[in-house]
């Protein structure tokens, strides 16, 4: 179901009074009357003025909407709980929620108040915000002051976010959202979380790569290099005849994954070689070259 803000729609305040709601809509109705109007969709607009002005003149419909309370027109939103045997028996026609317009839920609602039910107990709002935090933040965990936007202004939550979150990974604050009104529970937060880019590493999931740069030797002879890790450096062996481009994994060097785990840690290889030469390296490559029969275009 979408919501529909009938205020903005008829341009009122909404502590607006019966004579200010009547006033504007008069003037509305003959702007848009399909009859009279030349105005792109001005049948659809006058639609909307009436059905705003036909709930919002009703004190029991209108009464039924301010308890949905404020939302983004056109924000989807599920019913209050109960809000079918809150209607009573009057809107037993079997329809699927799916079915079922604003107009109709303010009409069941609003005879359930002229029947004495009483306020339906209300969900309070679910709201959404991000989180961006580095790459070792989603490594080892972290907490964040997030400011969210409530019905009562702003405000600030501290919230701990676990080791092993991935990036555009969404978090459930159950109960850190709106406020239920009368005696419906609080909404939800979803927290998304973006993780920074690195300087060094490139996150897939939870495994993790970066470049390696090797001098033709390092790649042609093998060695052993020092290399990076989020947490520490430790020893890679880089096999003879590693060509650019290949994956050295170190396996369970990568992110946590929040089970006790971690991904893999991939070294890229890239051979490069010196702007300049000595006239010592200069030889030396020019041997190689007059020696070798290796032929890459082979």
């Amino acid at each position: 179901m979408k919501f529909k803000d009938y205020y903005a729609t008829l341009g009122v305040a909404r502590d607006a009074d019966a004579d200010a709601l009547k006033k504007s809509y008069r003037k509305l109705a003959r702007q848009y009357h399909p009859d009279v109007s030349k105005e792109k969709d001005a049948e659809a607009k006058f639609k909307d003025v009436t059905e705003a002005y036909e709930t919002l003149k009703d004190p029991e419909k209108r009464a039924a909407y301010d308890q949905l309370g404020q939302r983004r027109p056109g924000e989807e939103f599920a019913p209050p709980p109960g809000w079918r045997q809150y209607a009573g028996a009057g809107f037993g026609d079997g329809r699927n929620f799916d079915d079922v317009d604003l107009s109709d839920l303010l009409n069941a609602m609003g005879r359930g108040r002229r029947h004495g039910r009483g306020p339906v107990a209300m969900q309070g709002r679910d709201h959404e915000a991000t989180a961006r935090i580095g790459l070792e933040d989603a490594h080892r965990g972290t907490t964040v002051h997030l400011e969210v936007a409530h019905e009562d202004g702003m405000r600030t939550l501290e919230v701990t976010i676990p080791a092993g979150v991935a990036d555009g990974q969404k978090l459930r604050l159950r109960g850190k959202g709106g406020k239920g009104r009368n005696g419906g529970t609080d909404g939800d937060i979803y927290l998304h979380i973006a993780i920074a880019p690195h300087p060094v590493f490139r996150a897939d999931g939870h495994d993790l790569s970066f470049d390696l740069a090797l001098a033709p030797w390092e790649a042609a002879l093998g060695t052993e290099l020092e290399v990076p890790t989020l947490d520490g450096a430790v020893l890679l062996t880089v096999p003879p005849g590693t060509r650019s481009g290949r994956k050295l994994r170190l396996r369970g060097r990568g992110l946590a994954d929040g089970r006790g785990g971690h991904g893999d840690l991939y070294a890229v290889t890239r051979i490069d070689v010196p702007a300049t030469l000595t006239e010592r390296e200069r030889e030396l490559f020019a041997e190689l070259a007059r020696d070798s029969k290796f032929d890459p275009r082979a």
